[in-house]
């Protein structure tokens, strides 16, 4: 098999690698992010993959991009230049970063990607939406002496921030867009000019065994890509239904996800929770039960407590 770029990162991730850094690398691959391109953002929607992927810098950056005033410049970074020296300022990455070059609207494209395990306000102490407006402006004000200088302000290029958040009930698949948009509000006055350059992608895919076939072409790839069914299964179906090529990296980083929910039991067996108990409790989590509800089918506290600590570490 040709020891191609997405084949030698699914080999070289272990199974200690933190869950969110294995899935941004995973998310990275460029026929994974061609299909988010395609079926996520609309200019892209016509495009065959393969040119979606030639369209695809070379500055893909992962988890390595300050978002804070001054440093999220698209370009890439040494690790040294990526503090945020701004006083009262806390440091702020993206997961992942890079452009697009659309030949036919000749327009480049600056994009962010997310992989977000909870979107529950109560768990992140904020709503979602407004952190994503947050990277949306910072895109935008960060093209200053980048994309253009002075008042070329036309010279803004679009930027469009997706969010895949991994902790939806099994009826929850769906995509949502927060956009800018003009509405006259007195008068008659209208203008053809397009104000749409910043919009920001929802993707809520669901995460568990039970769940049906999404009828979305996008989240059921994504369902399936990150389902704890076997590297093998997976290989075939990224190869027969999505026309993947099954490299090297792709299989190692696919390997990795497993791995992750072996962890999940080990630390939960450690901390004196079978197995069984982690997956149910696993399970009620992810199809939104509420604390409440599954104490009430008589698991206590601690193991609740514990199974989500796992579940959402790093979040």
């Amino acid at each position: 098999m040709e020891d191609t770029n997405l084949a030698q990162a699914v080999e070289a991730a272990n199974a200690s690698s933190f869950y969110d850094t294995n899935i941004k690398f995973l998310l990275a691959d460029k026929q994974i992010l061609a299909r988010i391109l395609k079926y996520a953002i609309s200019e892209f929607k016509d495009m065959a993959t393969e040119e979606i992927m030639s369209s695809i810098g070379e500055d893909v950056e992962i988890g390595t991009r300050p978002l804070d005033a001054g440093l999220s410049n698209l370009g890439r970074v040494s690790t040294s230049n990526t503090e945020d020296t701004i006083p009262g300022e806390g440091k702020i990455f993206f997961d992942i970063r890079f452009s697009a070059y659309h030949k036919e609207e000749k327009m480049k494209f600056l994009i962010n990607l997310e992989a977000q395990r909870s979107s529950d306000p109560g768990k992140l102490g904020y709503h979602l939406e407004n952190r994503i407006i947050f990277y949306l402006a910072r895109m935008i004000s960060a093209q200053k002496q980048t994309e253009f200088y002075h008042s070329e302000y036309d010279n803004l290029k679009k930027v469009r921030s997706i969010w895949l958040c991994l902790d939806n009930s099994a009826d929850g698949d769906s995509i949502e867009e927060i956009r800018l948009d003009r509405n006259t509000v007195f008068g008659s006055r209208k203008t053809p000019y397009d104000v749409d350059l910043m919009r920001g992608i929802i993707i809520n895919v669901r995460n568990g065994k039970y769940i049906k076939e999404s009828q979305n072409v996008l989240i059921s790839m994504l369902e399936k890509l990150l389902s704890e069914m076997s590297v093998e299964e997976k290989k075939r179906i990224l190869t027969e239904e999505y026309g993947m090529i099954m490299t090297t990296e792709l299989e190692g980083r696919m390997q990795t996800m497993c791995n992750w929910s072996e962890a999940i039991w080990e630390q939960g067996i450690e901390k004196g929770i079978g197995k069984e108990r982690i997956n149910a409790i696993e399970r009620m989590i992810q199809a939104g039960a509420t604390k409440e509800q599954i104490l009430s089918f008589g698991y206590t506290e601690k193991e609740f407590a514990e199974v989500e600590n796992i579940l959402y570490t790093n979040v």
